[in-house]
């Protein structure tokens, strides 16, 4: 079994697959990301930077490996990829 992340790139799609999911979205979370809302570099910059320690620990504690949703928009998934140590963020993978 992989776990599956995908990155926040836009604070209001957190919302919406949380809603869809049924889910919440932790409050400790939403209120950082609602602090910088109006600023979508910063949103994305959190988003990776949360995805990128989410994956880190699950690496740390045994995961075989990550499966990234990317909804066709991978270039938060490859810095998160570079972060981690895994390849090159400008890397297309072609």
């Amino acid at each position: 079994v992989l776990p599956g992340i995908m990155p926040v790139t836009n604070a209001a799609q957190v919302v919406r697959f949380a809603e869809l999911a049924g889910a919440a979205f932790p409050p400790h979370l939403a209120a950082r990301f609602d602090a910088i809302a109006d600023d979508p570099d910063a949103v994305r910059a959190l988003g990776v930077e949360l995805a990128s320690e989410l994956c880190q620990g699950l690496l740390d504690e045994g995961a075989p490996g990550l499966h990234f949703y990317t909804l066709n928009r991978s270039t938060a998934t490859r810095e998160i990829a570079a972060n981690l140590g895994l390849g090159d963020a400008s890397s297309t993978g072609a």
